[in-house]
C-alpha cells in the first residue's frame, strides 16, 4: 500500500453510447443501446437514459428491446471508438509517463511517476477536475469519471463511486473502513462463481469475509485465491502500473440472426474474418503462431479447434487457409446449426518465422472461396448507426434498413438534428463513409485481451 493517494483511474462514461450521442445530435438525451441488434445479440453498452429502464451490458438484446422498446439500437462504430480512445490516452500520457490502458475506455495512471510531490486532497482534486475538462475538450464533449487512491483497487472503486461524470478521492488511511460494508463483488476478481462459493460460507460483505477462517477460504477457493481475497479484504493491494499490457489474443466473432447448417455458407465468413484478423495483427506489429476457430452451436455448446504452426505468420493467405482447414475439421458439427463463428490468433512474437507445415489442401480450399469473400458492407449491408455519405445530401448515418431500402438521417456532431430520407439500398449516390472504411482494420467485433 502506498502512503499517498497516487494512483488515478479514469473511466469514460457509457463510452460507446456517449460517442454515438455526441456524433448524432438527434440521439442526445435519449436511450441508446450498442451491441448486437438482432434478437440473438448482446448489449455492449447502454446510455444512462437506457439504464433507467433496467438495460445493462451483457443483457440479451431481445430483453433490452422488451425493457426499452423506444431506444436506438445500433451495432456500433469501432473505428470512431478507437479514435476517441486514442484522444483520451494522449491526454493521460501528459499526466504521467506511467500509464496503463485497461481497455478502450479506462486506464490507470501512476501520479508518483510524474515527479509529483503534492498529494494533498486539494491538489489532487484540482488535478482530477482539470483532467476531466481536458478529456471533454479533446473528445468534443465526452465525460469521464475519475477515482484517486493509494492502490489500483481503491482508485477503481472510487471511479465507480464517481459515476457518472464525477471525481472521488479516497484519503490514505480510510481504505479498510470504506470497503467494510461493501459486497464481496466489489473486490477485483470476485465474479459470480466465486461469489456463489462465498455465499455458501455465509459471506456477503467484505466485513464478513474478514471474519472467515483461513481454512474455510482455502477449502472453498483454493490457497491462492484465499490469500488474494484475504489481502484485498483489508484493502492491501500492491499491484503496480504497467505501461505496456501484453496482447494475448486478437479475434473476431460473428453472431448470426439464423443458424447456418451448410459449410458453404460459413466458408466466406471464415475467410473474411481471417483476413480482418490478419490486418489487425499486422497493425499491431505482431506475428502469430496459433490460429483458432470457434463455433457456437444452436444448443449454445461451444467447440474450438486450434493449430499451432512451427513458425509465426501475419499473412492473409496463411491465416485464412488454416482457418478454413479448421472449419473443415469441424464440418460434422455444422448440420446441427451454427449460431456464432469466430477466428482468432495468439502465441505472438515480434519476428516472422518460416511456417514449416503443409497447407496445400487448405490453400486449395482458399482458392475455392476467394471469389466469394465479402467485405463488410457487401455482406452486412447498411447496419443501424453506420456512417454514410450521399452525393447530394452529404454525410449522415443509417437510421434503419430492410426490404431493399435504407433510411438515413443527415446530421453530424456539429449540426442540429437533421432530416430523414429513404433510398433504394443500391442507390448509386449513397456510399459508406470513407472515414469509417479507412479504419476498418479495427472493425467491429475485435476482441483483445
Amino acid at each position: 500500500m502506498r502512503a499517498e493517494a497516487s494512483i488515478l483511474h479514469l473511466d469514460l462514461d457509457a463510452f460507446f453510447a456517449a460517442v454515438e450521442q455526441r456524433d448524432k445530435p438527434s440521439l442526445r438525451g435519449k436511450p441508446v443501446i450498442i451491441g448486437g441488434v438482432s434478437g440473438r445479440g448482446v448489449v455492449s453498452t447502454a446510455s444512462y437514459e437506457a439504464r433507467k429502464f433496467g438495460v445493462h451490458s451483457a443483457m440479451p438484446t431481445h430483453e433490452a428491446r422488451r425493457l426499452c422498446p423506444n431506444a436506438a439500437f445500433l451495432h456500433g462504430r469501432f473505428g470512431a471508438y478507437r479514435i476517441a480512445s486514442r484522444q483520451v490516452m494522449e491526454v493521460l500520457a501528459q499526466v504521467s509517463p506511467q500509464m496503463e490502458p485497461m481497455s478502450l475506455d479506462e486506464a490507470y495512471v501512476d501520479l508518483a511517476a510524474s515527479g509529483r510531490t503534492d498529494f494533498s486532497l486539494e491538489s489532487l482534486r484540482k488535478l482530477g477536475e482539470d483532467l476531466r475538462q481536458q478529456v471533454r475538450e479533446a473528445t468534443n464533449g465526452l465525460t469521464a469519471s475519475v477515482g484517486i487512491g493509494s492502490s489500483k483497487f481503491m482508485a477503481k472503486l472510487a471511479s465507480e463511486e464517481a459515476k457518472p461524470d464525477g471525481l472521488v478521492i479516497v484519503p490514505p488511511g480510510t481504505e479498510a473502513d470504506r470497503i467494510s460494508p461493501l459486497s464481496v463483488r466489489a473486490i477485483p476478481g470476485v465474479g459470480p462463481a466465486t461469489a456463489e462459493r462465498l455465499l455458501r460460507l455465509g459471506i456477503h460483505t467484505v466485513a464478513e469475509l474478514r471474519q472467515a477462517t483461513d481454512n474455510e477460504l482455502r477449502r472453498e477457493l483454493g490457497p491462492n485465491t484465499a490469500a488474494w481475497l484475504t489481502a484485498l479484504a483489508y484493502a492491501q493491494d500492491d499491484r503496480g502500473i504497467s505501461s505496456s499490457r501484453e496482447v494475448k489474443s486478437i479475434s473476431m466473432e460473428d453472431t448470426f440472426a439464423v443458424d447456418y447448417t451448410h459449410v458453404s455458407e460459413l466458408e466466406p465468413i471464415t475467410a473474411r474474418d481471417a483476413v480482418w484478423v490478419a490486418k489487425r495483427l499486422r497493425k499491431s506489429g505482431l506475428f502469430a503462431r496459433t490460429i483458432t476457430l470457434k463455433l457456437k452451436l444452436a444448443d449454445f455448446t461451444i467447440h474450438t479447434r486450434s493449430r499451432t504452426l512451427l513458425g509465426a505468420v501475419d499473412s492473409d493467405e496463411t491465416i485464412t487457409a488454416v482457418a478454413l482447414s479448421l472449419l473443415d475439421e469441424q464440418k460434422h458439427l455444422v448440420p446441427r446449426g451454427i449460431r456464432l463463428l469466430g477466428v482468432g490468433v495468439s502465441g505472438f512474437t515480434t519476428e516472422a518465422q518460416e511456417a514449416l507445415f503443409e497447407i496445400s489442401a487448405a490453400r486449395s480450399d482458399l482458392s475455392r472461396v476467394e471469389s466469394s469473400i465479402p467485405d463488410r458492407h457487401s455482406w452486412h449491408g447498411y447496419g443501424p448507426g453506420d456512417d454514410v455519405i450521399h452525393d447530394t445530401y452529404g454525410p449522415g448515418w443509417v437510421w434503419g434498413s430492410g426490404l431493399g431500402q435504407v433510411t438515413v438521417r443527415f446530421e453530424t456532431a456539429n449540426t442540429p438534428p437533421g432530416p430523414i430520407r429513404t433510398f433504394p439500398i443500391d442507390d448509386p449516390d449513397l456510399h459508406p463513409n470513407p472515414i469509417q472504411i479507412a479504419d476498418e482494420a479495427s472493425g467491429p467485433g475485435w476482441l483483445e485481451e
